[in-house]
């Protein structure tokens, strides 16, 4: 499999910008898990739009994790040697021979395989807790 068309993830320039981008990952999953841990806590998972937004708060913890392990691989000069060719695009050159560190960082530059389900899912929960929001208000509209 090519490694050279991969490029779902930002990349960054300077180290500063990438520590703090990557401690705000850290954050952003650190948050989802207490979110998880919080919704089953209190028996909130019992309900489907729960249930759905704990789903999305999990693929968003994996989506999480994987862009760290892609910043970092970027991160790494003795790796991998990024090509500019314009347009918003790149080319990825192999440096030295790390086909299994290769193949790693072809799966985890399509991080978009997590965050989209996270979407999905965030969406679904959100519109099932809307629509039991809308029938549990109808029924305390007198009549």
């Amino acid at each position: 499999m090519p490694v050279d068309n991969a490029g779902a993830t930002q990349v960054h320039g300077g180290p500063e910008g990438l520590y703090v981008h990557q401690i705000a990952h850290f954050f952003f999953m650190f948050s989802m898990a207490i979110l998880i841990y919080w919704l089953r806590e209190r028996r909130l998972v019992q309900e489907k739009g729960w249930r759905f937004v704990q789903y999305a708060a999990f693929f968003f913890m994996l989506w999480n994790a994987d862009a760290m392990i892609v910043h970092y691989l970027d991160g790494r000069n003795d790796l991998f040697e990024m090509i500019n060719v314009g347009d918003w695009r790149g080319r990825i050159q192999i440096v030295e021979e790390s086909g299994g560190l290769a193949f790693l960082y072809y799966l985890v530059k399509m991080d978009h395989l997590l965050s989209v389900p996270a979407a999905v899912f965030l969406y679904v929960g959100l519109r099932e807790l809307l629509k039991h929001a809308k029938e549990a208000g109808k029924e305390e509209i007198p009549s």
